[in-house]
């Protein structure tokens, strides 16, 4: 089977939702209709440096990434940051993450860009099996605080 990965598609709406909704019932949170076309017109509006692929296996969407730029000051270079990976539960395994991730990584590179970087839970640990294999988790640690306005 060949894993096609290709970039996400206007007609792409009703599934790139469903694997967005997935993907947050995954991480225990939820998204949000106003939330949710915000990053629709991130990926569409042609103003932000903001991408979204699809895995597709036979004809089929199972798998999203989405990536952004990301300025590191010490270096004076930017980063491709890897905001959001998911694949479906029963395909899960069979080489759909590794070919997205390795294709955030071509991105990178013929962009010149020399580092992609990505979060991920302490639970994620099938996702962590996988991350591993690219290179050991870092000594960060996320600090998130929401601002009330």
């Amino acid at each position: 089977m060949a894993i096609e990965i290709r970039p996400l598609r206007l007609q792409d709406r009703e599934v790139w939702e469903e694997l967005l909704a997935d993907y947050a019932t995954f991480y225990k949170t939820s998204t949000t209709p106003d939330g949710r076309s915000a990053v629709w017109d991130w990926i569409f509006g042609g103003t932000e440096e903001f991408w979204a692929d699809v895995a597709v296996l036979d004809g089929v969407v199972v798998g999203l990434c989405q990536y952004q730029l990301m300025h590191r000051s010490l270096s004076g270079a930017k980063v491709v940051y890897l905001s959001d990976l998911y694949v479906r539960p029963d395909v899960r395994g069979g080489g759909v993450g590794r070919a997205m991730i390795d294709h955030v990584i071509g991105f990178a590179k013929a962009r010149g860009i020399s580092n992609v970087r990505w979060l991920t839970q302490e639970f994620n640990y099938a996702g962590r099996r996988l991350y591993d294999s690219y290179r050991p988790k870092s000594d960060f640690i996320l600090y998130s605080v929401p601002v009330e306005g």
